[in-house]
């Protein structure tokens, strides 16, 4: 939740190029980039023109920099952090790791995202493990009470998102971490629907993976992310084993003297070709801006949008989740009948885009929508539903 002292932030569309006639209300989707992160992009595509002017520095250097600004996001220090392309791919690095023993539980949330499900089912199937999965909450109840009253002394993984993504459903991932940990599972956080726009504190926490991808909240480029691995964990066995994530490694001209000690962190755990010459500078440029605006007003802008948006909803016999059950930076809004299956073309047709996942119509702005935005989404609402 953002904190009490933040502050709410004035429209940044300036920084983006979206046109005045586009309603783009799917950061959720995707996020659109900045022109800063454009530019950045450009410029590093650029440099690979003229590799001649790369040195040995830079391939380090670059996932550095990114390592340090997501650890700032999540509360982390800049060892903990590995660069990864996608959640998959940190999430594999999770399941490879922790310990699963033939009749234990790994538990899931309904409709969970695929990427958090796929490798627990796999794990499951490779160790006799048991999936469970902790079914939706009915209407006025919350996940938390439902996860931390399924978690018993038979669980071994919990793998959780920190908001729902369909509706942005909350989850108090402190209370449910200590309730994880009071059984000995481990707690596994794909972050991808609230790292940049939540507040998150892996001290608080204490999860022993969190993984985030770059393209949504974090307003950066497809294919790249990030893994938090907890220090006790950190001399675990990477997916690959890349030559970078080695000792002595920035000494080009002895690296055919081959190393079985790993760099410092989990630098192990890093992706082949971690520098990621082309989206780490995008990344950067992006990661650089949402620590500007500072990640507790940007949560407490974004609470204030989708509360207007709310009021609005309810006054036309929509249902928004109630404001202490989500994600201020997500609205879920059901309808009486259930969503028309023509309500998304019929929105897209007069450049209004949101998204519909579940039941729900999922609404997630951004800095970049206005009041403007809002009344176009809701006058096309009204219209089709007159």
């Amino acid at each position: 939740m953002s904190r009490p002292d933040a502050n709410i932030l004035p429209s940044q569309r300036a920084l983006f190029d979206i046109p005045g006639d586009v309603t783009y209300l799917n950061c959720a989707f995707m996020a659109p980039l900045m022109h800063s992160v454009v530019a950045a992009g450009e410029k590093a595509v650029r440099v690979k023109q003229h590799p001649w002017k790369i040195s040995p520095p830079d391939f380090f250097d670059l996932p550095n920099q990114g390592r340090e600004l997501f650890a700032r996001i999540v509360g982390a220090g800049h060892n903990d952090i590995a660069v990864i392309p996608s959640v998959s791919y940190g999430l594999g690095i999770a399941a490879l790791n922790i310990e699963v023993s033939a009749g234990q539980e790994i538990l899931l949330l309904e409709e969970q995202f695929p990427s958090n499900v796929y490798p627990w089912r796999q794990k499951a199937k490779d160790t006799g493990g048991r999936i469970v999965t902790v079914p939706r909450p009915p209407d006025g109840k919350n996940w938390t009470t439902a996860i931390i009253d399924t978690i018993s002394r038979h669980t071994a993984v919990v793998a959780l998102p920190q908001c729902h993504w369909t509706d942005g459903s909350l989850i108090d991932l402190v209370s449910v971490g200590e309730a994880a940990r009071a059984v000995g599972a481990a707690l596994v956080i794909d972050a991808t629907q609230s790292a940049g726009a939540l507040p998150i504190d892996v001290k608080a926490i204490l999860p022993d993976y969190l993984v985030a991808a770059s393209y949504k909240w974090l307003l950066g480029p497809y294919s790249l992310g990030f893994l938090y691995v907890a220090p006790h964990l950190q001399n675990g066995r990477p997916l690959e084993q890349a030559w970078a994530g080695r000792k002595g490694a920035q000494d080009f001209a002895r690296l055919v003297d081959y190393q079985d000690e790993y760099a410092p962190g989990v630098k192990r755990m890093d992706m082949g070709e971690s520098t990621q010459f082309h989206l780490m500078p995008m990344a950067i440029a992006a990661m650089r801006q949402i620590l500007e605006w500072g990640i507790d007003n940007i949560a407490a802008t974004l609470a204030q949008k989708t509360q207007g948006m709310a009021a609005r909803a309810d006054a036309m016999g929509l249902r928004p989740a109630p404001e202490n059950l989500r994600a201020g930076h997500y609205l879920g809004l059901g309808f009486p009948a259930g969503v028309a299956g023509q309500l998304m073309e019929r929105l897209s047709e007069q450049k209004i885009y949101v998204s519909v996942r579940g039941n729900s119509m999922r609404i997630t702005p951004h800095l970049y929508n206005s009041d403007a935005d809002v009344d176009n989404l809701f006058g096309a609402l009204e219209s089709m539903m007159g």
